[in-house]
């Protein structure tokens, strides 16, 4: 899940190379900790939230296809 994660959001922020995603296995399933440039901020969160909400809507389809339970946080 973190190369979608990670394909999806190097092309859409301007420093990519401030771009972290991680994984992490938790009880309730897989979480996915994304983390970007101070920059970058607006540009994945997006007007209202639409970007990020967008994100984890295709990270939890490709999730439902793989049977995996899957939540996208934004550090700052």
């Amino acid at each position: 899940m973190k190369n979608f994660v990670e394909y999806l959001l190097v092309r859409l922020v301007d420093h990519p190379d401030d771009l972290v995603v991680e994984e992490e296995q938790t009880d309730e399933g897989l979480v996915v900790h994304i983390k970007v440039h101070a920059d970058d901020m607006g540009r994945v969160i997006g007007r209202s939230g639409n970007v990020i909400k967008a994100i984890r809507k295709l990270v939890q389809v490709k999730a439902a296809k793989d049977d995996l339970q899957v939540r996208v946080l934004l550090d700052e």
